[in-house]
């Protein structure tokens, strides 16, 4: 059988074994007996060591390839060593400006099936910012731009910088991905999970998908953020 040629995003395998082990008061991901290094240099070490399993299990799954686009948790990690630092007021910035147009927060005119999945799944999303959170999000019915409180976006900004460097890296980056620092301060806290993430942040296209039916690059995405919450579940799950 012909071998598969490797991605240009991937590298001969060069260990056998993977493990963790304590270092350092932290965690270290250990190939071969030895730790793999960021792009920056730095040792591939976490603070828990549930979120070092969590890395080291995707290099163990590796096969005669380390396929890096099939590593987010390790990705993640990677900017938590090498960019948080320099950049955590930015970072907890850009999840504030994400809040001030929250997905969650833009309800459908209609039709009234459309609404009604948005009542059920956004509508306890903002009560639950609100009771748990402190955070008073406004609703708005169309597309059309509603300003957010300038306390909650002051609110959202706190949360996130005061979070250690692995934590605000997997805020933002859920934040992003999701459209809203509502889901993705609900999937950090377990008030949801990866896969009730997945469900909050495409229930507009799941409704179109069901009317029309899906075409294969809208599955391929479906897909990729499905595996991404799935991660970014088991991220926060190991900081917890």
């Amino acid at each position: 059988m012909p071998q598969t040629a490797p991605s240009l995003n991937s590298a001969k395998r060069f260990y056998s074994g993977v493990s963790v082990a304590a270092k350092e008061g932290n965690y270290a991901v250990l190939l071969d007996g030895r730790t793999p290094r960021s792009p920056k240099g730095a040792p591939l070490t976490l603070t828990t060591e549930a979120l070092a399993e969590v890395v080291a299990a995707e290099w163990d799954a590796q096969g005669e390839h380390v396929e890096f686009v099939s590593m987010p948790a390790t990705r993640l990690a990677h900017t938590a060593l090498d960019a948080v630092a320099a950049s955590r007021a930015a970072m907890a910035a850009e999840v504030a400006r994400w809040a001030g147009s929250d997905l969650v927060c833009y309800f459908a005119e209609g039709p009234a099936s459309l609404v009604a999945r948005q009542q059920a799944l956004w509508a306890p999303l903002i009560e639950w910012a609100r009771e748990d959170l402190g955070l008073v999000f406004e609703r708005a019915v169309g597309i059309v731009h509603r300003e957010q409180p300038a306390a909650t976006l002051a609110g959202v900004e706190a949360l996130a910088i005061g979070l250690d460097d692995f934590a605000l890296a997997g805020l933002a980056f859920a934040t992003a991905l999701f459209g809203s620092a509502i889901i993705a301060l609900a999937l950090m806290r377990g008030r949801l999970t990866g896969a009730e993430a997945f469900a909050a942040a495409r229930l507009d296209e799941a409704f179109q998908e069901d009317r029309w039916g899906v075409d294969s690059e809208a599955a391929e995405r479906a897909a990729a953020l499905a595996a991404d919450a799935r991660m970014l579940e088991s991220w926060f799950k190991a900081l917890r």
